[in-house]
């Protein structure tokens, strides 16, 4: 069974940036992404991205964040600048694998300071 292992979240003040990273365990050519949740709220997509990087992303973090994927790491990164404390949240990396369906990652938090 794949395993997906995030890093790269933190503290950072406001207009600061940072970058995740998800290391999967195994070859993966599916499509990859990040979400986020905030306590009390769904788990809402932020960005994704397929096996051909063909990429797609929330209006609300559009042009503030960029996803991509290193095939032969089988790693899949988000670059976030610009951040704000409405982007302060838990952020989770998924998998879409055939058959199996979506597996994630066990999240790392992010925190945006005014």
């Amino acid at each position: 069974q794949v395993q997906l292992v995030e890093s790269g979240g933190g503290l950072v003040q406001a207009g600061g940036s940072l970058r995740l990273s998800c290391a999967a365990s195994g070859s993966i050519f599916s499509a990859m992404g990040w979400y986020r949740q905030v306590p009390g709220k769904q788990r809402e997509l932020v960005a994704s991205i397929t096996g051909g990087s063909s990429t797609n992303y929330a209006d609300s973090v559009k042009d503030r964040f960029t996803i991509s994927r290193d095939n032969t790491k089988n790693t899949v990164y988000l670059q976030m600048n610009s951040l704000k404390p409405e982007d302060t949240a838990v952020y989770y990396c998924y998998v879409r694998l055939p058959v199996v369906g979506i597996t994630w990652g066990q999240g790392t938090q992010v925190t945006v300071s005014s």
